[in-house]
């Protein structure tokens, strides 16, 4: 009986989803560090902190060179207590960078909220495209990145 209700828990899974984040696990063993610990309005009033993957660090930080498809720019949100960033990862907030003319609605990038325990939460998209939409070029940001590092 003990081993009939294991093979039924396990074939029902936990949710269904196979959606995984679109960041890998080890990310903070290669990604670089482009924005500090700090404060934001926009993202659930929490402390965040954003790194690239090592293909978006060039075009991150010298806003000319074009994001090449498959980089990320990745926040990690933090409680809005957590002024250094040193706790615990409360969700994170990804985009990763589509061919050019993929998804124009979306300024060419996939995005994502992914929760503290790694299940993906992203809920309205046009909310993040809306605002990201007025950071196409400098001084307001570069391809849909919003902040000058």
């Amino acid at each position: 009986m003990r081993v009939l209700a294991v093979l039924l828990l396990a074939a029902c899974g936990s949710d269904g989803s196979t959606e995984q984040p679109l960041f890998p696990a080890d990310y903070a063993a290669t990604y670089q560090q482009v924005r500090n610990c700090r404060y934001s309005i926009e993202h659930d009033l929490q402390y965040i902190r954003v790194l690239v993957s090592p293909d978006a660090l060039t075009p991150y930080n010298g806003r000319t060179a074009p994001f090449p498809a498959g980089s990320i720019v990745l926040k990690e949100q933090y409680d809005g207590d957590d002024t250094t960033c040193a706790g615990p990862i409360v969700q994170w907030t990804v985009m990763q960078k589509l061919a050019t003319g993929t998804d124009a609605d979306n300024l060419d990038w996939e995005w994502q909220r992914v929760d503290a325990k790694k299940k993906i939460t992203t809920g309205d998209i046009k909310k993040c495209t809306t605002c990201h939409k007025a950071c196409i070029a400098p001084p307001d940001g570069y391809d849909g990145t919003c902040t000058m590092p």
